[in-house]
């Protein structure tokens, strides 16, 4: 497994596969070929039917700039991964180079006849049976795993991370005023600061700052702000909500936070390992499903649970995440995903709280669940896959068509 440098990325919405993975892509041909006069790109599979939407063309346009360049979206050719792009770049006194890139999810990419990235394997082990007997052998528990493997170092890593979903929240928090795009939503979060009636209880109050958080993040997400990706940009609103949450309820330190990111991470690079993080390719319980796992994770940590209680939890949300498809209404990381990482949050603390209890008779491993969730999400139509062509949609589409 690599590094949790390369799950936890810092960078802009709205959605690491369509924007920042094709952003880098653009940023390292540019550099690579500073004498090319212009550059053609064009857009397979779930990059052209969501790609305006998710500001792909733009993310490509401004990663090449200032070298010109014309962005064609082909909603007809087969491509077998469905994130793929290719690039043709011209130049005025020799012949074209074409490369076929892929965006392989969490702001991963791959470029023809270009070396890998230099995301080198970090730990041996390949799953969490694997994980959990490590630490069990080792008398240590999955924060401390992490650290001897990444090295102390990676705990100021992990500090930057958390004082960036912090920032993100806050600023979703005060700003107000509409998303950019056709649906014209309304940014809703700080809406959920003020209660709606004077009695209320603690358990509705929990629930309200919980998605209050979670908007906020993917609001900023929706605006092309700046996100972490959790595993991704938009499921980036779940683990900081659940985690902002339990600092607000407990008064946990930093220092106590940022281990139960290191725990988040280790699911959430299990996932990444052996299943997918990918919406175009597994549908949204890739993304909110490994979200949740990675909350869920956090706090069961956070609560003092033994391994095998962690492991519990984080099946529980994979679980009931299953089958969660990927159907972003046109193309937008708007609707459901905003209001998705706030049901996201709640389905965490209410995993743990299965796991306090259940454990000791649970059945389905986590790693178990993972291949149930990559074969269930094989198993979608490709419409349900962030192409926009099924489910929400599908029928905005519809009705979009009526008022035409």
């Amino acid at each position: 497994m690599k590094s949790l440098r390369n799950l936890y990325r810092i960078g802009h919405g709205p959605s690491s596969s369509h924007s920042i993975g094709p952003s880098r892509i653009a940023k390292y041909l540019r550099e690579k070929y500073r004498d090319a006069k212009s550059v053609d790109v064009t857009l397979y599979g779930s990059l052209a039917f969501t790609g305006k939407g998710h500001l792909t063309d733009v993310a490509i346009e401004k990663g090449f700039s200032p070298i010109p360049c014309n962005v064609v979206f082909d909603y007809k050719t087969s491509v077998e991964f469905p994130n793929t792009l290719d690039v043709v770049i011209h130049f005025d006194d020799k012949e074209d180079v074409t490369k076929r890139c892929l965006s392989l999810g969490g702001g991963r990419i791959s470029i023809s006849g270009e070396p890998e990235e230099d995301e080198p394997e970090v730990y041996p082990q390949k799953n969490f049976e694997e994980v959990s007997k490590y630490c069990k052998d080792n008398n240590i528990d999955l924060a401390d795993y992490v650290e001897r493997y990444e090295g102390k170092e990676i705990w100021d890593y992990l500090m930057k991370v958390w004082n960036q979903m912090v920032k993100t929240i806050d600023n979703g928090l005060h700003t107000n005023g509409v998303l950019p795009g056709k649906l014209e939503v309304q940014r809703r979060a700080s809406s959920f600061l003020t209660p709606s009636h004077l009695k209320e209880s603690s358990f509705s109050r929990a629930n309200r700052m919980l998605a209050a958080y979670a908007f906020a993040t993917n609001e900023e997400n929706a605006a092309g702000g700046k996100v972490v990706t959790a595993p991704t940009c938009g499921s980036a609103g779940t683990l900081p909500a659940v985690l902002l949450h339990l600092v607000d309820r407990y008064d946990i330190r930093d220092e106590k936070i940022i281990r139960a990111l290191a725990v988040a991470g280790v699911i959430g690079n299990i996932v990444k390992q052996n299943g997918s993080i990918s919406g175009a390719e597994a549908g949204c319980q890739a993304e909110i499903g490994t979200a949740c796992s990675m909350a869920a994770a956090a706090t069961s940590y956070l609560k003092g649970f033994s391994i095998d209680q962690i492991e519990c939890a984080a099946e529980a949300a994979m679980e009931h995440s299953l089958g969660t498809t990927c159907d972003p209404v046109m193309g937008y990381v708007q609707i459901p995903c905003i209001e998705r990482n706030a049901v996201a949050a709640v389905k965490a603390l209410s995993a743990t709280y299965l796991a306090e209890y259940a454990s000791s008779t649970h059945r389905v491993s986590f790693d178990n669940i993972v291949q149930t969730m990559l074969e269930t999400g094989k198993d979608l139509k490709k419409e349900y896959r962030e192409t926009s062509e099924g489910g929400l949609a599908k029928d905005f589409k519809e009705i979009e068509k009526e008022g035409e």
